[in-house]
């Protein structure tokens, strides 16, 4: 277990650089009382997209710190879950739990659709980190 009983969730999409990006930034924005959140690639496009910081900012969540990261140089055996975006299996070696969430890849799209997958996104954070709030009110 993590510090104060934080859960670790690793959030994963193909490029790491829009909608893994969105959900780490609002699950650390939201969730810093029962999540520890971090992001990673498939295929790492080695950079979080302006159009992603931006729609962010629309929230006023800064991510401009983050940075795209791929799977592979995290150690998944320490997260207590993985939430795979990606719309890919992931390695076989991953046997940490895992959720899949459908959420198209916005990038290349308009604004418009930037934002409904951030919202998206973000009302499926908000029930990830409610879920574990409940969970610890139970325990």
């Amino acid at each position: 277990m993590t510090p104060a009983n934080k859960k670790r969730v690793l959030f994963v999409c193909v490029g790491n650089c829009c909608r893994s990006q969105m959900a780490e930034g609002f699950a650390a924005h939201y969730g810093g009382d029962v999540l520890i959140a971090e992001s990673a690639g498939l295929v790492p496009a080695g950079v979080v997209v302006n159009e992603t910081v931006r729609s962010m900012a629309e929230k006023k969540i800064d991510i401009s710190a983050q940075y795209s990261k791929a799977l592979q140089v995290h150690q998944t055996d320490q997260y207590d879950l993985i939430v795979n975006m990606s719309g890919f299996s992931l390695p076989d070696a991953v046997r940490t739990p895992t959720v899949t969430w459908v959420v198209p890849d916005p990038i290349g799209q308009s604004d418009q659709i930037y934002a409904h997958v951030r919202d998206q996104i973000e009302a499926l954070v908000l029930q990830l980190i409610s879920d574990f709030r409940q969970k610890r009110s139970q325990a």
